[in-house]
Formats: C-alpha cells, sequence, structure tokens
C-alpha cells in the first residue's frame, strides 16, 4: 500500500465497491499510481454462492428431459444424481477467471474437448477470454470428458464448474 496517507482512499475504495455491486461484477481490481514508489492496489469483490450457480443450471438441466421424450424416466435420475454440485467433483475442471469461455478455437472449427473424448493432463479442452486475452485452460488430468457443463460463448465466474474429466 501507499507509504503515504492518501484522505481519498477510502472514498475510492467505497466508490469501487459500489461500482462493483451496480454493475453487478463480482471482482475488481485496480492500481492508483500516486508518484514513484507511492500507489495504492485494490482488489474489491463479493462471494457468489454456489447456490445461485446451482439454481441458474435448473432450469438448464430441466429442459434436457423435455427435450429428451423418449427417455424421460431415464434421463432424469442420471442428471439429478450428477447436479448435485459439479464444483465438487474430483474431475472437475474450475474456471480460474471471469471471462468469457469458448470450447472451440474459432468459429466453424471442432471443439477441443467433447464429451466422450479421451484428453491428456495439460491439453487445452477450452479458452477463458478475460480482458481481450485468450487464456487456454488445460485439463487437470488425463482421462474421458464426461460432461461440459457451458456451452459456447458463455459468460462464466471465477471458480464455476465448466467440464467433468474422469
Amino acid at each position: 500500500m501507499a507509504k503515504n496517507s492518501h484522505d481519498g482512499d477510502v472514498a475510492f475504495v467505497k466508490a469501487l465497491a459500489e461500482v462493483l455491486k451496480s454493475n453487478d461484477l463480482t471482482e475488481l481490481e485496480v492500481k492508483r499510481e500516486y508518484g514513484e514508489d507511492d500507489s495504492l492496489n485494490v482488489r474489491v469483490s463479493k462471494q457468489v454462492n454456489v447456490v445461485q450457480q446451482s439454481v441458474a443450471a435448473a432450469p438448464v438441466a430441466a429442459a434436457v428431459p423435455a427435450a429428451a421424450a423418449a427417455a424421460p424416466a431415464a434421463a432424469a435420475p442420471a442428471a439429478s444424481g450428477d447436479d448435485d454440485d459439479p464444483a465438487q467433483h474430483p474431475g472437475a475442471v474450475t474456471s480460474p477467471m471471469v471471462g468469457t469461455c469458448y470450447l472451440q478455437a474459432e468459429p466453424g472449427t471442432p471443439p477441443f474437448a467433447a464429451v466422450g473424448d479421451k484428453v491428456t493432463e495439460g491439453q487445452t479442452v477450452m479458452i477463458i477470454e478475460a480482458m481481450k486475452t485468450m487464456n487456454h485452460i488445460p485439463a487437470p488430468k488425463s482421462g474421458t470428458v464426461k460432461r461440459v457443463l457451458v456451452e459456447d460463448g458463455t459468460p462464466v465466474e471465477f471458480g464455476a464448474p465448466l467440464m467433468i474429466v474422469e
């Protein structure tokens, strides 16, 4: 933090918290330079409850059995057992940042990894774009992709489950 006391710092941090709240952000980081060897680094974040993520995923899970009318009885128990909390699954690939998730390198190309594909540890399974930077997300272990929990081009939060590799 800064060597000197700056009276506006408290108001600045409060303003950042208000920007975070009013724009429905989960994290905001700013560096304020006052001069040589005098700066203020601020990271304001709020906790995202897993309950909110589960609520957002519930309509999608409910729509899948309705679309697969041929086997609704078989699809419903499997979906409800796996949807408890994908983030806690030992093979979960979670988002290391807030950004936009892409399952393929560019439109029209095959996805990095799809359900049923074999992946090796360190292999790119998707990209998360954050601040115009494409960040390759590697498979944490070798195995088979069992589930892809996000759609191409969707925004993701830090820690959100993206894929299950077993």
